[in-house]
């Protein structure tokens, strides 16, 4: 090929004729292109041979200067571009060559990261984000304290053994929960700051989201509050992680999605004022879930919610989303937002008062600005009557999820969802995590009908249904799924929340657990089980990160 180059190129077939000169053109394009790959070989090559070495030529083509290791840098960020994130790591570790190939800023545009709270975790994330932080597109960041820590056992009033003995015991559990307590806070205090540091003078970041539920709620408030103060007393990596934040959002040029879910003051009331008037007016996404905000302050108010113009789609607390930005999102300088996803929790709902609410005139407004507006909400530990309040019959809701500790849904509640919302809901959960599996409550009791038979029936969009910790009747559950057939995609019903009638149990003849399992499989045109293990499903053991990834593909999916 290099002795062709210096021979003289020949003429091209029918040149003087005016009948050739499109074969002409076809022809030099044809040269040309050859021309090019020719080219392109060659500077791959470090060996380059000279024109008139041709023996040296073809040593360097089958040599040594063909391996792998000399490949230019651009060709391996395109072969590493073709591969997974766990594949491009193994392939790197071929040679020093590739490993400086591998944190090339067009491999890495999204980082998704999720992690546990962990002094193992730490040098990891470090070199991460020192590598990616600077110049990484959408960062998205997970934090969890390992195996979520709780209480646990212990002696109660009603074990054996004395009561000095039992006191003592439960002295030394709450010593050795609040140590490890203390080394989960000061870690993720670490990491927080890792992450906010690696990514403050990030210009070209376009998404940004922080999730960190790290907290285990008791009766007297929030445990990671209360032991905040013993691991930061002066506030000062406090200030500094409220202050780099601010950083981050003044030092923004592209940022178009904002999310921030759960992290233990991260966010002030002040923060949203660091961003720009030309950042803010562009913003698509906004998320700001938070319900340790103390008293009565908020995140965002009205006022600072008119520069977000361009927003489609929204996340707050519901005792955050007033009247008054109810009428700012439905005034005619804002585009029709189409996702707004509302958390109602119980802590929200004894500080802040539930009279400012939109009523619903409001919503019917926020329905007729948007057509395709859609509602997803999030209760914890929410009395009957609260919810009552909430329920406006306008609200577009799509889909709900119920997570109690303390506090049940009633079956009126359940009847008036199914009622009012027939035409939205896709997505219904309904999670009671009590201690006594022997006392789940019955929604169908001293009723005529089940409310989720009719919830079924009623909502023919309904898509997903998820129970634990309320009783399920087995001729109920076959029921739903006859009604609602294939469209149900998804039924998850733990084997403890499931009960069957004695006439069922009386019948020797038939299996009433393999009868069950057969005719729900029926039903849904799929094969069903119950599920045998609440472990295996975050939407029940992990409900605040369950949500909060909802909220992000619910808000994502317009």
């Amino acid at each position: 090929m290099l002795l062709f180059l210096s021979v003289p190129q020949p003429r091209p077939p029918g040149a003087r004729t005016r009948a050739g000169a499109a074969r002409v053109a076809r022809w030099r394009r044809l040269r040309l292109q050859q021309l090019r790959r020719l080219r392109g070989l060659l500077r791959g090559l470090r060996g380059r041979p000279g024109t008139g070495s041709r023996r040296r030529g073809r040593m360097a083509l089958c040599g040594q200067a063909a391996g792998a290791a000399s490949l230019p840098s651009e060709l391996i960020v395109h072969i590493f571009s073709f591969l997974s994130a766990s594949d491009r790591l193994r392939a790197s570790a071929s040679c020093s060559h590739w490993r400086e190939c591998l944190f090339y800023p067009a491999l890495w545009p999204q980082l998704r990261i999720c992690l546990r709270v962990s002094p193992a975790e730490q040098p990891r994330l470090e070199f991460l984000m020192r590598k990616c932080g600077w110049f990484v597109r959408e960062l998205r960041v997970e934090f969890a304290a390992e195996n979520y820590l709780s209480g646990g056992g212990g002696g109660g009033p009603g074990d054996g053994g004395s009561a000095d003995a039992g006191t003592g015991g439960e002295e030394v559990e709450a010593l050795q929960l609040s140590s490890r307590w203390l080394e989960v806070l000061r870690t993720y205090l670490e990491l927080v700051l890792c992450v906010l540091v690696s990514i403050r003078n990030n210009r070209n970041l376009q998404k940004f989201s922080l999730f960190g539920d790290i907290s285990v709620l008791q009766q007297q408030g929030s445990l990671s509050n209360t032991y905040l103060s013993k691991v930061d007393p002066d506030g000062k990596k406090i200030k500094q992680i409220q202050q780099l934040f601010e950083e981050i959002l003044s030092n923004s040029r592209q940022l178009k999605w904002l999310s921030c879910g759960f992290m233990l003051e991260i966010v002030t009331p002040t923060s949203l004022s660091s961003l720009s008037n030309s950042i803010a007016n562009t913003m698509e996404h906004l998320s700001l879930l938070d319900n340790n905000i103390p008293g009565n302050s908020t995140l965002i108010t009205a006022a600072e919610l008119e520069r977000f113009v361009n927003l489609h789609s929204l996340a707050l607390d519901f005792c955050d989303f007033t009247a008054e930005m109810a009428r700012v999102l439905t005034d005619n300088n804002h585009v029709p937002l189409q996702r707004l996803s509302l958390l109602v929790h119980n802590v929200s709902v004894m500080h802040k008062s539930l009279d400012n609410m939109p009523n619903d005139e409001l919503w019917k407004a926020l329905s007729r600005k948007s057509t395709s507006l859609r509602v997803y909400i999030m209760a914890f530990d929410i009395k009957s009557e609260d919810m009552l309040k909430i329920l406006k019959p306008s609200i577009p809701l799509e889909r709900i999820h119920f997570d109690s500790y303390i506090t049940c849904v009633s079956g009126a509640i359940v009847d008036l969802i199914s009622r009012q919302y027939d035409k939205f809901l896709t997505h219904f959960i309904l999670m009671n995590d009590v201690i006594d599996t022997s006392g789940f409550p019955d929604l169908s009791d001293n009723r005529n009908e089940d409310p989720l038979v009719l919830l079924a029936w009623r909502c023919t969009k309904l898509s997903l249904l998820a129970i634990h910790g309320y009783t399920v009747w087995a001729h109920n559950l076959i029921a739903i799924a006859r009604l609602r057939g294939s469209d149900l995609k998804v039924l998850e019903v733990t084997e403890e929340s499931i009960d069957f009638d004695q006439g069922e149990l009386a019948d020797q003849d038939v299996d009433p657990v393999h009868n069950l399992i057969e005719q729900v499989s029926l039903g849904l045109g799929q094969p069903w089980h119950a599920v045998m293990d609440i472990e295996s499903l975050s939407v029940f053991t992990e409900p605040n990160r369950h949500f909060y990834r909802e909220m992000q593909s619910f808000s994502e999916d317009i």
